[in-house]
């Protein structure tokens, strides 16, 4: 079977066509650097993905917060993890890298801030 990826990991955007069978993979074709070639195994293997939302804030000077995952975690489980994040609020003040939700749904990923929102 043959698949082309558009590599996502890099500003170059590399076309990539692999030939696999199954999860064994045969051939890679067109990436630039290893990191293309890494990325398309782990498509066809593994497919993970981070998140970033916002959450609600509580006695801030902004409404809401903007988090994210602290790693990848496997595309089938984006929305099990995006339903414990709709459900998160914080007080603040809110600090960068302060974390909300720790081990999120089991997976080993961490719900952090990225955004620093001061007490109203």
């Amino acid at each position: 079977m043959t698949r082309t990826f558009t590599c996502i990991i890099c500003p170059n955007g590399c076309e990539i066509t692999a030939q696999y069978e199954g999860t064994r993979v045969d051939a890679i074709e067109g990436a630039t650097c290893p990191k293309g070639a890494d990325y398309v195994r782990q498509e066809l293997t593994d497919p993970r993905r981070n998140i970033a939302t916002s959450i609600l804030v509580e006695g801030g000077e902004l409404p809401l917060v903007s988090v994210r995952l602290d790693k990848p975690i496997p595309k089938k489980d984006i929305f099990r993890v995006m339903e414990a994040i709709n459900q998160l609020k914080v007080t603040a003040p809110t600090v960068i890298g302060q974390v909300v939700l720790p081990d999120v749904c089991g997976l080993g990923a961490n719900v952090i801030i990225t955004k620093n929102v001061a007490a109203l």
